[in-house]
């Protein structure tokens, strides 16, 4: 257990002016720990001592974890790569970080089959016993994050903001279920707002954390082409799903296939590519909708009916049946994996074109 003074030792140089992960790994290689650094040096400025008091009383919520590298569940795979990152915000189950992953990621424009594909992948090798990373973004990552859930697996979310901040907002109900059984985590501290080049930052955790990289769909500037460039130098394996020819975002994948990316077909091309023992059961089938319409419980039957037949916000949605933002959460999600409603842009969600649900 680390005592209270060494905790802020690190989160206080991990703040310090121009202090990124390969400084923070210089100054650790130097000096005995953060807190013999700190000896050295003149008093932080204001700045960061408020800013590290609104790390620590962050660390006060609800399961919230804060862990640097001297904890013990600090995520193995991190240590691995060249910049592994100092500290990390952890919402959910911190042991999920450690727990063997694959990633799964892609465009945000993603056809209605690349989310699909995710969605079916990810539910397989969760089946598997795979943890899915990803992103938290629109597009692939969140049907790679659904696809796992749906299956009661794990997935872990990796945020480029501050922990108190989730984007984009529209993912908040998902980012709720994902913690109850993985995890959100970031290593940016409280107060860090969106920012463009915070992504390539995030991406290199999606893929040390992971044994490999699956692109779904990219096109052939994409952030997933990015990933995947970071999983290469850190030595992971870089997979990816051929698409159409004449699709813009299968693009990005066939250029990885063409420069050495294991080509997949199926959730066993995955096993067979990350060379998985036998701890690792055999992906079994994943239906993601029956052919017959299901059958709703009263409960559910309402929240089809407070829908109606137009897209409709989850705040409505919250005063029209009286629910928790959680529990409703939770509905509308199992509604989705039936094939009932789909989430559209601006948080909103309408009823499926395939079913009508009564």
């Amino acid at each position: 257990m680390m005592d209270d003074a060494t905790l802020k030792a690190w989160l206080t140089v991990a703040r310090m002016p121009h202090t990124g992960p390969r400084r923070f790994a210089d100054i650790l290689k130097h000096f005995d720990s953060p807190l013999a650094y700190l000896e050295t040096q003149k008093r932080p400025s204001k700045a960061v001592e408020i800013g590290v008091e609104n790390d620590l009383r962050w660390a006060e919520g609800e399961n919230c974890h804060l862990i640097t590298r001297a904890h013990k569940t600090y995520p193995t795979a991190l240590t691995d790569i060249a910049d592994p990152p100092p500290r990390l915000f952890v919402q959910g189950n911190p042991k999920a970080l450690n727990q063997p992953q694959v990633a799964i990621v892609g465009a945000r424009n993603a056809t209605n089959n690349g989310k699909d594909r995710a969605f079916e992948m990810a539910a397989m090798l969760a089946t598997g016993g795979l943890t899915i990373t990803s992103g938290l973004a629109t597009g692939i990552d969140a049907h790679a994050h659904r696809g796992a859930l749906a299956v009661q697996g794990q997935t872990i979310a990796v945020m480029a903001t501050g922990p108190e901040r989730l984007y984009p907002q529209e993912n908040q109900y998902l980012a709720d279920l994902i913690q109850q059984s993985g995890a959100l985590v970031t290593e940016m501290p409280v107060g860090t707002l969106v920012t463009r080049g915070l992504f390539p930052r995030r991406n290199r955790l999606i893929s040390g954390l992971s044994l490999g990289t699956l692109v779904v769909e990219a096109g052939a500037k994409s952030g997933a082409l990015g990933t995947a460039q970071q999983a290469l130098e850190q030595n992971r394996e870089v997979m990816a799903i051929p698409g159409s020819v004449q699709s813009p975002v299968a693009r990005g994948c066939h250029s990885l296939i063409r420069t050495g990316a294991s080509l997949i077909e199926t959730a066993h091309d995955v096993f067979s590519t990350l060379k998985l023992d036998g701890n690792v059961i055999e992906p079994v089938d994943v239906i993601q909708t029956s052919q017959a319409s299901p059958e709703l419980d009263a409960e559910q039957q309402r929240v089809m009916d407070a829908l109606g037949y137009e897209a409709v916000s989850f705040d409505v949605l919250v005063k029209r049946l009286g629910l928790t933002p959680d529990r409703l959460s939770s509905m509308l999600l199992n509604l989705e994996l039936l094939g009932l409603l789909i989430p559209t842009d601006g948080g909103r969600y309408e009823r499926s074109n395939q079913r009508t649900g009564g």
